[in-house]
């Protein structure tokens, strides 16, 4: 499996859990927020190899954590 770039995977999880805590503004808004949403849950479950929205953020955050830790150590 590929592993996307952190930078990029962690721009996906922050607009995803932004559009989340965000309530929508009008109907027009809270379409486009909706079709957003879809399009992060999508991609993120592409990137981290899952089949469910919930399970990619944990894979992406456990991506990100290991991103973090110096190499050689696990």
């Amino acid at each position: 499996m590929l592993i996307p770039h952190p930078a990029i995977l962690r721009g996906l999880v922050e607009e995803y859990e932004a559009l989340m805590a965000h309530q929508g503004d009008g109907p027009d808004a809270g379409r486009r927020r909706e079709l957003r949403v879809q399009d992060l849950a999508y991609t993120l479950c592409v990137s981290t190899g899952t089949r469910e929205v919930e399970k990619a953020l944990a894979r992406a955050r456990d991506l990100l954590t290991a991103a973090r830790e110096p190499a050689g150590v696990a």
